[in-house]
């Protein structure tokens, strides 16, 4: 959670506990990008889907900014899930080492919409790798000098 206002914290973690069928308690810390706003960490292990239950638990909220990811398993791709307050929700499939998988699909639609225009080419696949989900939650990321990253990660 890169971001809450003090007042939400205890229903965020009772959403994020609901998603995981568990009661979890959060250790908050200022954040200090935001005035008022609290920011954590959690690491968590639940069966495939848990990263989506998790952030479809917290998407919506309108002053939450949060990442949620699902590491790949040896049955299925791993997820990634970004939120903010002005974006909403971007998703992307991981491979096993963590990168975004952009569909071939995906890249095949930017090519056809850039045609011949590098820019236009370079707009898409931004788009396509979240870029603008990155750049707005970045300065949240490193907010603080010794805070951990504040990423909720599936491990294991």
């Amino acid at each position: 959670m890169h971001s809450s206002p003090r007042a939400l914290c205890p229903h965020v973690e009772w959403a994020a506990g609901r998603a995981m069928n568990r009661a979890v308690n959060f250790s908050w810390l200022d954040q200090p990008a935001l005035d008022g706003s609290r920011r954590t960490e959690f690491t968590w292990s639940g069966p495939v889907g848990s990263g989506a239950a998790i952030a479809s638990a917290l998407r919506g909220w309108e002053h939450l900014r949060f990442e949620v990811t699902e590491d790949a398993t040896t049955e299925s791709d791993g997820g990634r899930w970004m939120h903010t307050p002005d974006l909403g929700v971007f998703y992307a499939q991981t491979d096993v080492t963590g990168n975004m998988v952009v569909p071939e699909d995906r890249i095949r639609y930017a090519m056809e919409v850039a045609g011949s225009n590098a820019l236009e080419l370079h707009r898409e696949l931004r788009l396509a790798l979240g870029q603008a989900w990155d750049d707005e939650l970045e300065p949240f990321r490193h907010a603080a000098e010794g805070n951990p990253v504040v990423w909720l990660h599936r491990v294991g």
